[in-house]
């Protein structure tokens, strides 16, 4: 296995490491993207309007640490192609990918047909079209780290939304199967499954500060942590998946 000589070595460090975070705009994204800039990380965030893109760039070079951002639509392949060229003209390196771009859906009655293939566009095929750009570097380098923020969803299942849970099933299933195809690379895959986070895809947002504080909702803050906790362990340690929930959340 690539990179062995590092088993036994202490904590990851990711300062200096080249991140993409997919959806970096808004919600989890832009939390995660926060907190890989606060350490050191040089970080790319993409997202499909420049309105967004534009709030969360200022919060970040706010944050300080090198950032940089673009408006991409990963429903569509080139879009894929163009941020990791991106990425290597900007940040000379992908260690890190953080694929979070993602919308929610109702159900497949609910849904146009134009409407839940975009969704499966951007919340699968965008995915898996993310990760392979990765992996041609990643292999290259002989190490690197991808997270796919996937949902609990893919366990629970709840009625009326089985266009969102078709696509975060595959991403589960994506990721476990990925792990073993690249782990002789030297390439780390965590999945991380949230629950009820106060993001968009939430509705009520005026109400999302108090359910935080009741334990009945996430912050985008507590993904992120556990996005870096995944990024952060030795070398010797591949934290696989991650089902994290609110506390009083009982499904």
């Amino acid at each position: 296995m690539a990179n062995t000589a590092r088993v036994g070595d202490g904590p990851e460090t990711i300062a200096g490491k080249g991140a993409i975070v997919t959806g970096g705009t808004t919600g989890i994204g832009r939390a995660t993207a926060l907190r890989l800039a606060a350490d050191g990380a040089k970080v790319l965030i993409c997202g499909r309007h420049q309105r967004e893109l534009d709030d969360a760039m200022a919060d970040l070079r706010e944050a300080g640490g090198e950032v940089h951002g673009m408006t991409v639509d990963l429903s569509r392949r080139e879009d894929a192609t163009r941020l990791f060229a991106e990425a290597d003209r900007l940040l000379g390196r992908v260690d890190i990918l953080v694929n979070n771009a993602a919308l929610g859906a109702g159900g497949i009655g609910d849904e146009s047909e134009s409407d839940w293939e975009y969704v499966i566009r951007t919340n699968l095929i965008g995915y898996l079209a993310c990760a392979r750009e990765a992996i041609a570097r990643m292999r290259a380098a002989g190490a690197g780290h991808i997270v796919n923020i996937g949902s609990m969803s893919a366990d629970v299942r709840e009625e009326g939304s089985s266009v969102y849970v078709a696509t975060k099933s595959a991403i589960q299933g994506f990721s476990e199967s990925l792990r073993k195809e690249v782990n002789k690379l030297g390439i780390k895959v965590s999945l991380i499954e949230p629950g009820a986070v106060g993001t968009d895809m939430q509705p009520d947002k005026e109400t999302h500060a108090a359910q935080a504080e009741s334990g009945e909702m996430l912050k985008a803050e507590d993904i992120a942590d556990c996005v870096l906790f995944c990024l952060t362990q030795p070398w010797r340690c591949d934290v696989v998946a991650v089902s994290i929930r609110p506390h009083a959340q009982e499904i």
